[in-house]
């Protein structure tokens, strides 16, 4: 499991021309599986990303999380995280989760997000045109297999 998280001003997803998604400050959180990801990094990743403190407190310093100043969360799937670019010019996806699988993990992974923080998603397998008003900017790449090794269940 691959994650995109940006500190936002605000963002928001649009499919056919149609707002499905938007928030305001925040995180906007692009999501990718992929082969071999297992139910237990969904929740490790929820808690990683609400609670990692990316926002500034009143002296200038990332102390703050998400759950701190009462952000929302933008999720959007995103299967291209798990593209393979060492070979050639043209990406691979072999290690992308099937599109049903990740469809249901991203569905769960929701529903553990919403348990803690308000939650806006795109929709899966949509063309999407997603909006970010970076803050910052502030970008972290969150990667389950390097984050959560030696902790799996």
């Amino acid at each position: 499991m691959k994650v995109v998280i940006q500190r936002v001003k605000e963002g928001k997803v649009e499919v056919n021309g149609e707002t499905v998604g938007k928030i305001g400050k925040g995180i906007v959180a692009l999501v990718g599986f992929e082969k071999g990801d297992i139910p237990s990094f969904l929740e490790k990743m929820a808690d990683k990303i609400v609670n990692l403190r990316i926002f500034e407190d009143s002296e200038g310093k990332m102390n703050l999380s998400l759950k701190d100043i009462n952000g929302k969360l933008l999720l959007v799937p995103n299967f291209t995280l798990a593209a393979d670019c060492k070979k050639g010019r043209r990406p691979s996806f072999q290690s992308s989760e099937n599109p049903e699988i990740a469809k249901n993990m991203f569905d769960k992974f929701v529903e553990i997000c919403r348990e803690q923080i308000p939650v806006e998603t795109g929709i899966f397998g949509a063309e999407m045109e997603v909006y970010i008003l970076n803050d910052g900017p502030v970008t972290f790449i969150l990667d389950s297999r390097e984050l959560f090794q030696g902790g799996l269940s």
